[in-house]
């Protein structure tokens, strides 16, 4: 069946991707959170001045639970920074922090590939709750009739791996954003940047991994459905 099936194997190399980028992103993290900037200022007041002189400057900001809970809600025009990261004055939380304030003002600007992202997400949000339900239903039964539920489950799936894909360059974007307001604005020196890019970068290969994971996911369910015909 679907689990013990030959194509499980093609999900390992993604696997060990996806845990090195979870230690990667963690471990740099760690070590720059460590290193406090010259300048002092605290995430969150580094932000508040990134996003007064901006065009995003009706986002407020909030402080959130958690450890790199960080993120910006384009619904609320709330940008939310995390416990680890709020008060903090080191090179990392200020990466992270400018991060989300990239796509705040991705979102004031209409970003292209951010606009397009949040009008997908709703179809993209269905075909990750209903694809493998349905392609279950149908591989299981297999009939003439229920290979349909195979090939439902298969279109919808493609729209959840086509949103995390338009998801890359919106955190690309908005990681280039961060480190040219940073340095534009003085809030780190060129060696901080350094600290900071190194945070960023490791944080986007989270983002690829998971695109690498659900695209994977999707072969596996190809190749499953064409060895039912």
């Amino acid at each position: 069946m679907f689990y013990f099936d030959y194509t499980f194997w093609l999900l390992i190399p993604a696997l060990i991707f996806a845990l090195y980028a979870q230690s990667k992103v963690k471990s740099t993290f760690a070590r720059f959170s460590q290193v406090s900037s010259a300048s002092r200022l605290t995430a969150a007041e580094a932000v508040s001045e990134i996003l007064r002189y901006s065009p995003a400057s009706e986002v407020s900001i909030e402080r959130v639970p958690g450890h790199l809970t960080d993120h910006y809600d384009p619904r609320k025009k709330v940008l939310r920074l995390s416990d680890s990261v709020f008060h903090s004055t080191s090179i990392a939380a200020l990466g992270v922090a400018a991060h989300e304030a990239g796509h705040a003002i991705q979102h004031a600007q209409k970003y292209s590939f951010l606009m397009m992202r949040n009008a997908f997400y709703p179809i993209a949000s269905l075909g990750s709750n209903l694809a493998f339900p349905l392609f279950f239903i149908g591989l299981i039964f297999s009939g003439g009739g229920t290979k349909i539920l195979m090939d439902i489950g298969i279109l919808l799936f493609s729209a959840a791996v086509l949103f995390t894909v338009i998801t890359l360059p919106v955190e690309f974007d908005a990681s280039r954003r961060a480190l040219a307001i940073l340095r534009e604005r003085g809030f780190l020196n060129a060696a901080e940047l350094s600290g900071a890019r190194s945070v960023l970068r490791a944080a986007a290969l989270t983002y690829v991994a998971s695109t690498a994971m659900a695209a994977i996911q999707l072969l596996r369910m190809i190749l499953i459905r064409q060895s039912r015909d």
